[in-house]
């Protein structure tokens, strides 16, 4: 071979230019076989529950990430996550895949928007540097860090130097007072207890604390109290023996244990996690228990006395921190330092990247647990925009949740550019603007669940179009105006509400009609609608339902049965047709199989090698016990109804000897909100993030409300779908309910009764009321960036 020919050919470390899935069977995959260009944009659609998660996140980036984790020692592998290996015959070409999903940033009150990133870091040295007076070191600024002072014979060791010192001092960052949390918090005792019960009687008003649970027999066994005499009759060492006894070794139940008072176990239990990672209950309890103000030592900084004291021009780091991100970054551009040249750099460019990305209007110091799921997904972003990294996968679920059709196109370039610096992007999307800016498409389908699980489609956007599938034949559909829009019957009155950005913002809710609230990501919407109608005076009295985007917290025992309460008559049913006990049809109570405790798989843990899991061999996976299963309703055991997707539970439990009212109406429900193609006892954990939100839409379907506040319920609906959504809500409407619903998808808003818009811009620069009225009075005015984007959606 000739030196021009070998330069002509091509390498063959060039060759592997596609990953290569074969056989792939996770969930309802059927033996999915296919290609996939690496280095390219790929956009996986298809209607919810088709499989795009199945074969994007369950069997390419799992696998991925599996084969990472096993070049780890055994030692740090027995610190990480166990993940088995996906269904699937082969996987080739694989590149080190990143998640970048809509998980909640952090459920701890310190996670700020400056400690997940590097900016805070960033900061901290910075001030370390040019912070007049001089502190020290960066932990000097850090609220995380806490000063210490200690004497004695002080070890300190610097490399291989190990001193002695009589006296040791660590100068820290943290407010003393707060701790760090920036809050101070007053504790409502009448919501704790009923002063009229005994400790016996159910006095303990605490969620988990149940009379005759162990909670409660931790205090009435601790030999301080009588748990027999109500509480108002204890005298006032036995109150604060109750309330506020400091830790102290008991004996309880044989056991020797530390007691100390309620109130000290609700602050170590409840009030030092982020409020905003908590389960709805929990929530409710602490909005209802405890007020929060700002720290009184730290005005709300959680930085010290000292911290605060240190300035650059004027500023300290809590000023810098709660600006407006797109302020900072004017800041660090007009700061002219030579001396810290590249550190100022690395600060202007990082900023630089949240103004790109859509996050100019957050701060600093706005905690993490706090921002939306979409916010926390563009907050991760971030991190790899500045990457050094080449040449790897990145994983993104729906990046466009949560943005205005205004910021999605920023959000189309910020992936093209992580494509174009030679990386993989695989992105599961449903919005056209986002299909359109792929170089590969893949839809999966025809349908969902069992009807779904195949590669219907694959080629470029513009094919898909032509195509004859679902999501191509859905592609292009506009939502019309409607004709005639309802007649509110009265209003919820919102006053002077100033949340966050929104400025003293006055308006009227409508009753009896649905009402969409709009407006650019950051322009006030969420502060307005949860923080004000949902949470505010009024909400009681009105009957406020609010299904928000929280995560739904459940093990891999729970499943839709479960979660919705259909599986309780279920199981009563099941026992009266037998004549035995409801408890033998629970596969986490008498009726579990022996030998998987009800769990249906058996878990080997191999020491240092990753755990097995493998379909336990006596009951195959069923979860009951043979005897169990010898019992029938309606000529099926326990197990084949769990087994059943709701459609055909509908009309099981709807007629003949199985025939459940109870039960049917909550299928009926589940079915309203898409998701006939679920199994009753499919585990929750294998839900999508959409899944999820329209599970706990159909439960509180149920409940008592009259106004509906709806959170973004378009979040993983396929475009087919959203129309059979928007029926739903016009039937809540009809059936006399209210419905509030906070979107960006414009054919939510064009098939709304009125319309509140927020803006005109984000942070700072919303806030406001810019618009209220009907859908066709936006449109006709094109006053805002919403009445711009509607109106060409509408081809107005």
């Amino acid at each position: 071979m000739t030196r021009a020919t070998r330069t002509d050919a091509r390498h063959t470390a060039d060759q592997h230019d596609v990953i290569r899935v074969r056989g792939a069977r996770e969930n309802n995959l059927r033996d999915v076989s296919i290609d996939l260009p690496k280095r390219r944009l790929t956009v996986f659609t298809g209607v919810s529950g088709s499989g795009k998660s199945s074969l994007v996140f369950a069997t390419i980036a799992a696998e991925s990430q599996r084969m990472i984790n096993e070049t780890y020692s055994a030692f740090v592998q027995g610190f990480m996550p166990t993940m088995a290996r996906p269904d699937v015959d082969v996987l080739s070409g694989l590149t080190s895949a990143i998640i970048v999903g809509q998980e909640r940033l952090g459920a701890n009150p310190r996670s700020t928007v400056g400690t997940v990133t590097d900016a805070g870091a960033l900061l901290r040295i910075l001030f370390s540097r040019l912070g007049t007076p001089h502190l020290g070191s960066p932990q000097s600024f850090s609220f995380n860090v806490p000063s210490v002072k200690a004497a004695g014979a002080v070890t300190v060791e610097r490399g291989d130097q190990k001193t002695v010192k009589a006296t040791y001092t660590l100068t820290g960052g943290m407010c003393p007072q707060c701790e760090g949390r920036g809050t101070a918090s007053a504790i409502d005792l009448t919501q704790l207890y009923d002063a009229d019960k005994s400790l016996n009687g159910g006095a303990i008003t605490v969620p988990g604390y149940k009379a005759g649970g162990w909670s409660v027999r931790y205090f009435a066994e601790s030999g301080f109290l009588d748990p027999d005499k109500p509480i108002r009759d204890y005298s006032e060492q036995e109150l604060h023996d109750f309330l506020h006894r400091e830790p102290a070794k008991v004996k309880i139940g044989g056991t020797n244990m530390t007691y100390e008072g309620l109130v000290l176990q609700v602050k170590r239990s409840f009030l030092a996690k982020d409020k905003e990672a908590m389960q709805p209950h929990i929530r409710a309890f602490v909005d209802r228990a405890v007020t929060f103000t700002a720290c009184p030592g730290c005005g709300g900084t959680r930085l010290s006395e000292a911290a605060r004291s240190s300035k650059i021009r004027g500023k300290n780091i809590a000023d810098l921190c709660a600006m407006q991100i797109s302020d900072l970054a004017r800041w660090v551009r007009e700061l002219d330092e030579p001396s810290v040249g590249p550190l100022l750099s690395s600060l202007q460019h990082l900023l630089d990247k949240f103004t790109e990305i859509g996050l100019g209007y957050l701060s600093l110091d706005r905690s993490s647990g706090s921002l939306s799921g979409g916010e926390a997904q563009r907050t991760k972003m971030i991190r790899h925009l500045g990457s050094s990294l080449t040449d790897v996968t990145y994983v993104f679920d729906e990046p466009t949740t949560g943005l205005h059709p205004h910021d999605i196109q920023r959000m189309n370039d910020l992936l093209l550019q992580l494509r174009d610096k030679g990386n993989t992007v695989l992105v599961v999307e449903h919005k056209p603007e986002a299909i359109a800016i792929a170089d590969h498409v893949v839809d999966l389908g025809p349908g969902a669940g069992a009807d779904g699980g195949t590669i219907c489609f694959e080629g470029t956007a513009d094919a898909l179009r032509g195509g004859d599938t679902l999501t191509g034949r859905h592609l292009d559909d506009k939502a019309a105006l409607k004709d005639t829009v309802r007649e509110p019957s009265g209003a919820l009155e919102i006053r002077g509400a100033n949340a966050h950005n929104l400025k003293d913002v006055d308006v009227d809710i409508p009753l009896g009609v649905l009402t969409v609230v709009t407006g650019v990501a950051g322009s006030g919407k969420s502060s307005l609608i949860h923080g004000s109608l949902v949470r505010g005076p009024g909400a009681a009295g009105a009957g406020v339902v609010a299904v928000d985007q929280s995560p739904i917290r459940g093990s891999r025992r729970s499943n839709p049965a479960t979660y919705t309460g259909l599986l309780e008559p279920v199981r009563k049913a099941f026992a009266k047709a037998n004549g035995v006990k409801p408890a033998l049809f629970s596969a986490n109570s008498e009726g579990a199989c022996p030998a998987c405790n009800g769990a249906g798989v058996i878990y080997t843990d191999l020491g240092m090698m990753d755990g097995v899991s493998t379909t336990c061999e006596e009951c195959e996976g069923k979860r009951f016990q043979a005897a169990v299963l010898e019992y029938h309703l309606g000529g099926r055991d326990i197990s084949q109804v769990l087994a059943m997707p709701v459609a055909e539970a509908r009309t099981f439990f709807g007629e003949g000897e199985a025939r459940i009212p109870a039960v049917r109406t909550v299928l009926d429900r589940l079915a309203d909100v898409g998701l006939g193609y679920l199994s009753l006892g499919q585990p929750l954990t294998t839900l999508s993030g959409g899944e999820r939100q329209r599970l706990k839409l159909a439960t509180h379907m149920g409940d008592k409300g009259g106004v509906y506040v709806l959170d973004e319920p378009t979040t993983g609906l396929h475009l087919a779908d959203v129309e059979q959504l928007l029926g739903l809500l016009d039937r809540l409407v009809d059936a006399g309910k209210s419905v509030v619903v906070v979107a960006h998808h414009q054919a939510v808003m064009a098939h709304a009764d009125w319309i509140i818009d927020l803006g005109p811009g984000a942070g700072h620069d919303g806030g406001r009321i810019v618009f209220q009225g009907t859908p066709a009075q936006l449109v006709a005015e094109r006053s805002t960036l919403t009445g711009e984007h509607l109106a060409a959606y509408v081809g107005a």
